[in-house]
């Protein structure tokens, strides 16, 4: 006779249903879920949004005749409300950098110093070490998720309606706001928020730190933006057509020049009674700018990418280096 083994039921009358997700996972995604949804609704949203204004636009310039009607004979208004639509998406992901930085980085240790769940996580089997690069992880793949995911859908809704779109790819609406300088922006911005919170351990106060840091920071690369790369020169002359190049590129300055290629400034004589006088005594025949040509968008963009890459790896080894030393 044989004897039937029955696995013993819960008290409370169910089954407990197993997690998938265990130990420093299960915590992360657990303590910033807020976090996690806000930015998976953000990717989302943000990528329907985008995707379907660069198909209105498509539909509505193939509507009126363009690319065969050039830009300049499509209607005014029509135009100006596409670039309007561009221009302010660009704007709303060109924020990504500094949310990231005040509402992601700058309380994500410093909450849990001040609250003291940093002491009660790394008491729990779980390294200190270890508990860090869990969070830093975390925080990262987010932030690559969202400004990786925009940033693309935005650079190609860019290319897409260049030839009628006013901003250029060196404003920041294209430059700063689209892959790749827009995920190292806001990796190093929420490198920076997560440094200043390690520093000072209070939430509210890295918060406004942050916020004041990543000002600096925008103001610094504005700055910078036109100067990592060397300008292109061409000289055509005095109020002659205009080359070709420059209809494919991006002009940065204005000179007048001699034959000879000295150069002065665009308001040489502008000022003076006799004009043409003056620029023929000291010789102004030329038309001089100075641009950039659509070729050297990519290496600016991964130079500028590249910069902020090193910053983010410098702040965290600070990081690193200062949670492994204080007491939490």
């Amino acid at each position: 006779m044989s004897t039937l083994t029955r696995t013993p039921a819960p008290q409370n009358g169910s089954y407990t249903r197993r997690r998938r997700l265990r130990g420093p996972a299960w915590l992360m995604v657990r303590q910033h879920r807020a976090v996690l949804v806000v930015c998976l609704a953000a990717t989302v949203i943000g990528a329907l949004w985008i995707s379907h204004e660069r198909s209105v636009m498509l539909d509505t310039l193939h509507g009126a005749g363009w690319p065969a009607k050039s830009a300049d004979r499509l209607d005014g208004l029509t135009v100006q409300r596409l670039d309007r639509s561009f221009s302010d998406v660009a704007q709303y992901v060109g924020y990504l950098p500094l949310l990231f930085g005040v509402f992601v980085g700058a309380p994500l240790i410093a909450a849990d110093l001040e609250q003291g769940t940093a002491r009660l996580a790394v008491t729990q089997s779980v390294p200190r070490l270890r508990w860090l690069l869990w969070k830093l992880g975390f925080t990262f793949v987010l932030v690559v998720l969202t400004t990786g995911t925009l940033g693309a859908l935005l650079a190609r809704w860019w290319r897409a309606g260049r030839g009628v779109l006013s901003s250029t790819w060196l404003d920041d609406t294209v430059f700063g706001s689209s892959w790749p300088v827009l995920t190292a922006l806001t990796l190093f911005t929420t490198c920076l928020g997560i440094a200043i919170g390690l520093l000072v351990r209070r939430a509210v106060a890295a918060m406004a730190l942050t916020l004041v840091g990543s000002g600096v920071t925008f103001y610094v690369f504005d700055y910078l933006r036109p100067r990592l790369g060397t300008p292109r020169r061409v000289a055509f002359p005095f109020d002659g057509a205009r080359p070709a190049v420059l209809g494919h590129g991006v002009e940065v300055d204005q000179w007048v020049g001699t034959a000879s290629g000295k150069v002065y400034g665009w308001g040489t004589c502008v000022n003076d009674a006799v004009p043409e006088a003056c620029r023929a005594r000291l010789g102004i025949v030329n038309d001089v700018r100075d641009y950039f040509g659509d070729d050297q968008m990519a290496g600016l963009q991964w130079t500028a990418a590249g910069l902020f890459t090193a910053a983010t790896v410098l702040l965290l080894a600070l990081i690193v280096w200062r949670a492994g030393r204080q007491a939490l």
